[in-house]
């Protein structure tokens, strides 16, 4: 009797961190998305298993629908099929600082073990190694949001024991430090990376690993990381990349 092998499916990091990242965005969910890897995730997510999920964009787009990834938050593909746009200050005072947004999408530069972030400058802010674009509307994002979705790629140079600058609040200084603050929502609750998944510890909101990507070590996330990683009791191992969610998210990127 002929046994079937399923055929094998290729795949890069950088897919399976998108995959993964898409995968965390439920249907009917309103997000905040940032430009780049969170919004390739989101659209993504939107073709797939959440039709429904009202995608915003800070230059004032509410249930954006491009047919081709946008380059910029003002790109037109933005608002050519929204639901509605509104002013740049509305989108910020009413939707945003007003609780209406469930997840925001967001990407960094550099990322501390309490999932605060840094957009802004590496190294010295008045003499920077690299002076990176800033923060834009990620700190409003970050501290008003249900909940706050990371996605960047895993290395020493991103994941770092101290940000040159802290762009947006996380989890400040762990602990209740947030919730002191005053900020709203429950604060990053993933971190998604070519490496596996992050989440904050239910006590002291500490990232810790709860899974890796297939063919991903846990002494490998450990090297990547620029602090002592808390690792979970129990480590799971993602789920690859289907044939669908792979074809669907190629025709996305070359539109």
């Amino acid at each position: 009797m002929t046994q079937l092998v399923e055929p094998v499916v290729e795949y890069t990091s950088d897919e399976m961190m998108t995959v993964q990242a898409a995968r965390a965005l439920a249907n009917g969910t309103v997000c905040f998305v940032g430009i780049g890897l969170p919004s390739t995730a989101a659209n993504l997510a939107r073709r797939l298993h959440a039709p429904e999920c009202v995608l915003v964009y800070e230059s004032g787009c509410i249930g954006a629908k491009p047919e081709v990834l946008p380059k910029s938050i003002g790109d037109g593909v933005l608002a050519e099929h929204a639901d509605v746009l509104v002013s740049v200050p509305e989108m910020f005072a009413y939707w945003l600082q007003g609780g209406r947004i469930d997840v925001g999408f967001l990407g960094a530069a550099q990322i501390d073990r309490f999932a605060n972030l840094n957009t802004t400058v590496i190294g010295d802010y008045d003499n920077p190694t690299v002076r990176l674009p800033g923060a834009g509307g990620a700190p409003e994002i970050a501290a008003n949001c249900g909940e706050v979705i990371i996605t960047l790629r895993h290395g020493t140079k991103a994941f770092v024991e101290r940000l040159d600058f802290v762009s947006s609040v996380g989890h400040g200084e762990g602990g209740d430090h947030r919730s002191r603050l005053g900020l709203r929502g429950r604060g990053p609750t993933a971190v998604i990376t070519d490496l596996g998944v992050l989440r904050p510890d239910t006590v002291t909101n500490e990232l810790t690993l709860v899974s890796v990507h297939p063919d991903v070590g846990v002494d490998q996330v450990r090297d990547a990381t620029g602090w002592a990683l808390r690792v979970a009791d129990d480590v799971e191992v993602t789920a690859p990349p289907t044939p669908v969610e792979l074809d669907v998210l190629r025709r996305l990127q070359s539109a």
